[in-house]
Order: structure tokens, then sequence, then C-alpha cells
């Protein structure tokens, strides 16, 4: 897994990009208590968002995206996570649904991303769904959730195990069962409010139904996380990698900007607070002292092995090189690590704080929430650690979520 030293720049990514997060980042921040109120990102925080264009970072150039690289990607999604957490993981699911526009043909692309500005696909999983191969396309019937930011998505995607018109499995060479997502207007489902949750609250991330609906074949994409190189169009190396690495990736920049934000406001906080029956702020505190100085390296360290393992991975890709599984495993093993780490600094910041962090009132209230939501995701499963130590000894692992 060793990889060469990423430049400065190769770590900063693109500054323009970032600088466009940066810009948006006090109007996230001033949004967020109707985000968390409205469970949704409001209309006017929205026109920003694609105003800035951040839900096409990862769209290809030829659907009218910014198709940049995953290290800017990382940077965006940590810078308007301080902000707001919702905000970011919408953004950080949009730019993964998004990739799929490398894997349609050109007039369905520019139909689905293309032709409107303000386009967004997203989708979640659906275990009891199908899809009914017809003429023309398939016949879809299921209930999907988990659809993060579907409340203000133009497009949905509907992931379907295949089955033939008389009810037996399609199958590929390995026998398997072969599987599509159907992409469909967003105007075309039915909803439900399911989403009444411990926290990243303004993701309404709920839950979306179709019956017997008809998708055109063209309509569909396999969405093996692999992402098979014979289905892809677009030619730059963000298509060579998986759209399960960009989302590794996204997800760690939403926990590490959790945790940049709580500990910031922590420290706010420890400068002037007197704990009941103490003589002293908490700052004064050696145990505060080492613990806030020991979640400070490990959120840092966390981030920078990330950013040096991920750019060093870009590079190759870049310069030609398939994405491999020792790839996927090192991208894998950073992120999950980079979530967890920040999910310890935000306990540290809450515990630390007191009664003061319980209030609704307080940013690390919310943090705390977040954080513990991120790590309830597949992104920040603890299992992902053993997959990754069973690569490393070469015993049999997992590869479902690598």
């Amino acid at each position: 897994m060793d990889t060469p030293i990423p430049t400065a720049a190769e770590l900063t990514g693109d500054p323009a990009v970032v600088a466009r997060a940066e810009a948006l980042r006090p109007v996230v921040e001033a949004a967020s208590n109707d985000i968390e109120d409205g469970r949704r990102l409001p209309p006017a925080l929205l026109d920003k968002l694609h105003e800035a264009k951040l839900f096409r970072l990862l769209l290809p150039r030829t659907s009218n995206g910014f198709e940049t690289d995953p290290v800017t990607f990382f940077h965006v999604i940590e810078t308007i996570s301080r902000g707001d957490a919702s905000t970011a993981w919408c953004l950080s699911q949009a730019g993964g649904c998004a990739m799929s526009a490398a894997y349609l043909d050109v007039p369905v692309a520019q139909e689905i991303f293309g032709n409107d500005p303000r386009a967004v696909l997203a989708w979640g999983p659906g275990p009891k769904a199908r899809a009914v191969a017809v003429d023309g396309g398939y016949k879809v019937t299921g209930v999907w959730a988990f659809a993060s930011g579907g409340r203000h998505a133009t497009w949905l995607g509907a992931h379907c195990p295949i089955y033939q018109a008389d009810g037996a499995p399609r199958l590929g060479p390995d026998g398997r069962q072969l599987e599509r997502t159907m992409l469909v207007p967003a105007r075309e489902v039915k909803w439900t409010d399911i989403w009444n949750v411990v926290g990243l609250r303004g993701t309404a991330s709920d839950q979306f139904a179709l019956t017997d609906h008809f998708v055109p074949g063209d309509h569909t994409i396999t969405r093996d996380f692999s992402q098979p190189v014979k289905e892809r169009r677009e030619s730059g190396p963000l298509y060579r990698m998986s759209a399960m690495t960009c989302y590794e990736v996204g997800f760690a920049g939403v926990a590490l900007g959790i945790a940049r934000s709580a500990l910031d406001s922590f420290v706010n906080t420890a400068r002037t607070k007197i704990p009941r029956g103490a003589r002293s702020p908490i700052r004064d505190s050696a145990v505060v002292q080492t613990n806030l100085a020991q979640a400070e390296v490990a959120i840092r360290a966390a981030r920078a092995f990330l950013l040096q393992e991920v750019a060093a991975i870009w590079r190759e890709i870049c310069d030609g090189a398939a994405l491999t599984v020792d790839h996927r495993i090192t991208i894998r093993m950073v992120s999950t690590n980079a979530i967890h780490k920040a999910r310890e600094a935000v306990d540290f910041a809450y515990n630390a704080a007191g009664a003061t962090a319980i209030f609704e009132s307080h940013p690390l209230e919310r943090r705390f929430r977040d954080i513990h939501t991120v790590t309830q995701q597949l992104q920040g499963r603890l299992s992902h650690f053993e997959t990754v130590g069973a690569w490393m000894l070469g015993a049999d692992a997992d590869l479902t979520w690598v």
C-alpha cells in the first residue's frame, strides 16, 4: 500500500473550486437552524448552491459539470460541513450520483443533467424492489429509502434486481442475478416522510415508491461500484475511479468538517465556562488541555493521511493506471479512519463541555447528533477495518463495499 508523497498542490486541489465553497460557508451556517427545523435545504440556500454549481462537482464536462478531482471534492465537502453537515452530506451524495452521467448515452445524460442547470440525482437502497424486462425497457415496482437530498432532486435512481417476463431472475455469465438502477423523474414517484432521526435531519432522506412504472432501457445503469468499463462513455480519469471511492472521500469530508467545527466551538466554550463548583474556566484543566491536544492531533493526522493517500492514488490514475483493489482498500481504510477519529474528537468536545452541550442552542449538541448519524451509515461501519485487515493478511476479504 506504499504510495509516493504528493506535492503541496496535489494536496490542496483546485483553489478556484474550493473558493466557491469557502464563500458559501457563512451562508450555509446562517441557514443551519432553518435546515434543522424544516428538515430540508431551504429554497434560498439551494439557489446559492446551484449558482456556485456545487451539485456538479463530479459531473462530466460534457454534461456541463466541473469533472473535478477527488481531492478538490473532499475540500469542498469538508468546508461546507463546517457550516452545516446536512448540506455537505447532500452535496456529497449528489456528487457520487452525478458520476452516472459517464455511463449514459449522450442524449440521455443531456436530458437528465445537461439541459437543466439545477439537475440533481438522488438514490437509496430498496431491498424489496424488482424490475421486469419488457419491450424497450423495464416495469419497475418497489420502495426505496435513505434517498438523501431526494426532496430537492429532479431525478431519482431506483436500484432493482432484474427479472424475465416469466418471473425468472435474469442471470449474468457468472450465474448471479443482474441488477440495474432505473432513472426516473422525481415528479413520477410517491413520497413518504420517514426522516425523523437523530442527526443529519436536513438531508430529508425519505422513502419513495413506484408501482409497475415503465423505465426505458437507456435510462438505466449498472451501479456495480467498480463500474464496468464496457458501459463507461467518458474517458477522463475521474471516471476510472469508482463512485464508491468518491462517496468514501466525500463522507469522510463531512465527518472531518463536523469535528473541526466541534473543536473550534469547544475552545470558545472552554475559555469562558466555569463549571459548577469550580473556581476557574474549563480551559485551566490539565486533563482538558491534554485531551484537546490529542483530539486535535488525531483529526489532523487522519485528514493528512486521507489526503496523502487519495492524492497519490489520483496521480496514478491520471498517469493512466486502472483503479486496483489495493487502491480501493486504501481509500476505504483512510476514509473509515477519518470518520471515526472525527467521532472521537466530537465525543471529547461534547463530554468536556458538560451540560452546556446538551442544549439545542449550543453548536455541540447538533454536531454530536450529526457525527453519530454519520457513523451509523454504510461509510462509517467499523467492519470496514476487518475487510482491510483481511486483505492485508491475504485472508478471504469481503470486497462488497470496497
